[in-house]
């Protein structure tokens, strides 16, 4: 993105430029598409999520071992998992803002709420699972309300990821390996009717 697509782009944000539905897909009169704006938070979610699982998780708790990461971090005083944070901050925001959206699912989950429960979220699920590098987008509605809708690979970036899904209890899959696409992230921003 060149420095003046940044400029507007950061200038529709600070206007709280609205989304409008058109031919592109656009911000108002900002030139921004919704695949874009996709685009950008995952760049920014993929970079967080990594950090704190090679950073942290792979260095502290399964390298250094001076603290465990558990699914039960509070009652076992540990380090949330990397799914667990992604899903805090997933919730932050939309205490925040009903601009966007995004959660975490799986085609493999190990806790049913991570189910893929409409059409696009399987679709997209299964395309990015088979064809690796690639992202899926879509439009939905739900609720009587239109969305864009963009699902990234969730891939195992640290040995502690597949480990983790191999060995849980819960899992429905124990062959992840790194590198693998354990599920995805969807991101969900409504447009303009």
């Amino acid at each position: 993105m060149s420095k003046i697509s940044r400029t507007i782009l950061a200038s529709a944000i600070a206007a709280g430029c609205v989304m409008t539905a058109g031919a592109a897909a656009t911000v108002t009169a900002k030139g921004v598409d919704y695949k874009d704006v996709a685009d950008m938070l995952i760049a920014v979610m993929v970079a967080d999520r990594t950090v704190y699982t090679k950073k942290v998780v792979q260095r502290l708790a399964a390298k250094e071992k001076v603290v465990k990461a558990s699914e039960h971090f509070d009652d076992d005083k540990a380090l949330p998992l990397p799914a667990q944070m992604f899903r805090f901050g997933a919730e932050a925001v939309a205490d925040k803002t009903d601009k966007f959206s995004y959660s975490l699912l799986s085609m493999w989950p190990i806790n049913k709420q991570n189910a893929p429960r409409t059409k696009v979220e399987k679709e997209g699920l299964k395309f990015v699972a088979e064809n690796k590098g690639k992202n899926f987008y879509g439009e939905e509605e739900l609720g009587g309300k239109k969305y864009y809708t963009a699902v990234y690979a969730d891939v195992a970036v640290a040995k502690v990821c597949a480990s983790c899904h191999n060995e849980h209890k819960d899992t429905p899959r124990k062959d992840f390996k790194v590198g693998d696409v354990m599920g995805g992230v969807v991101i969900r921003i409504p447009m303009a009717n």
